[in-house]
């Protein structure tokens, strides 16, 4: 699963550098962090709080 999320994220990188639409790459690392932010407070006892900012 991690393999496919990793090719996924090379061809949203290359689409990005082919194309010249760097507009993109702030979206992209937005989503990319909320994302991590999400799984990240699944898993840890600061969950509590991360959920408080949503």
């Amino acid at each position: 699963m991690l393999k496919d999320t990793v090719d996924f994220l090379k061809d949203l990188g290359g689409f990005v550098k082919e194309r010249q639409n760097y507009l993109l790459i702030p979206l992209i690392i937005t989503l990319v962090s909320l994302g991590a932010l999400i799984v990240f407070a699944q898993s840890s006892a600061i969950a509590p709080f991360i959920y408080t900012l949503f």
